[in-house]
């Protein structure tokens, strides 16, 4: 058994590498070549949520078993911290341990690039982050390989947090990187929005998204939790990861439908449906996309066996 650690998998895994394995992870679930049964998320007494997502990606099978702990936040500790474990699945034995929170930092931002690739307009150039954290890394390294972003804005609760970010992101890009003092300046001229917070309520509203907008929506993953309104959610075009996921635990389209502002033919369909031609992506240069990330097991089962073949 070999343990893969943090700066291994960062050694190991390109931006670039991580969307083209989004991309075949995203199909695959839909072909039917890799299986994800739903994950189990318990809420621990410090407010930790402590996830079980396993997934069965071909030649191996395993899980990732990871803490989501909000008040992480502005530490020297991340807010995701644990290891996929992967079986082989020849004579099921363990085959290895793969930090977690480096997976699931660069997978994130890399389906949310394999959508915005899909989604987004050809000529869309501005990107908006909400949230300066490791996600607003991971989410602009990975959309520069399937966009030619010009310019970056960016809004946290904590500025100095988003003045870091925007410090580091202009040294290592050399992009103009713009700091706003709220959510409504962040997005106000952003053809891509990414979400990429803890909230609890939506804070992303239609009046403030203008028309031809690309969002991912990444930051929540509960049926009671989101970060874009029910207004925004009923008038755009609604993407999932997986579309059975979306039903069961995405806040973003559970809390409108008990509203009764969209019913279930709303969620136009996967993003693999997409990339396998069985649904259609954007219609016009107008249109707001949403893709509403809950994070799949086969995203980082599937990136985990390419970083453990790739170390062997």
């Amino acid at each position: 058994m070999r343990i893969l650690e943090e700066k291994d998998v960062r050694s190991l895994l390109s931006a670039g590498e991580g969307v083209e394995i989004m991309r075949k992870a995203l199909q695959g679930l839909e072909e039917g070549q890799y299986a994800m049964p739903p994950r189990l998320i318990t809420h621990m007494p410090n407010t930790a949520v402590f996830g079980f997502m396993p997934a069965w990606c071909g030649g191996y099978y395993g899980a990732k078993v990871i803490t989501a702990y909000a008040p992480n936040a502005g530490t020297q500790y991340p807010s995701h911290i644990g290891y996929v474990m992967l079986f082989a699945s020849e004579h099921s034995t363990v085959a290895g341990l793969v930090d977690a929170t480096s997976v699931t930092e660069i997978r994130t931002g890399c389906v949310s690039a394999v959508a915005t690739d899909v989604l987004a307009r050809k000529d869309a150039h501005t990107l908006a982050l909400i949230g300066a954290g490791a996600q607003a890394h991971s989410h602009l390294s990975a959309i520069l390989s399937v966009r030619p972003i010009t310019s970056v804005t960016v809004y946290d609760l904590r500025p100095e947090a988003a003045e870091t970010f925007a410090r580091e992101a202009r040294e290592k890009y050399g992009l103009e990187v713009n700091l706003a003092e709220d959510v409504r300046a962040c997005v106000r001229q952003a053809d891509i929005i990414c979400t990429l917070t803890p909230a609890k309520e939506a804070y992303l509203t239609l009046d403030m998204v203008k028309p031809g907008t690309h969002i991912n929506a990444v930051g929540t993953f509960t049926p009671s939790t989101r970060e874009v309104a029910s207004d925004l959610i009923a008038a755009s075009r609604l993407y999932a990861d997986q579309v059975e996921a979306m039903k069961r635990e995405s806040g973003e389209y559970l809390i409108p439908l008990n509203e009764g502002l969209i019913g279930e033919d709303h969620i136009v369909g996967s993003v693999g449906e997409v990339l396998l031609g069985r649904k259609c992506g954007r219609g016009n240069d107008t249109e707001i996309t949403l893709f509403d990330a809950l994070g799949l097991a086969v995203e980082d089962v599937a990136t985990a066996v390419y970083v453990l073949e790739k170390a062997q």
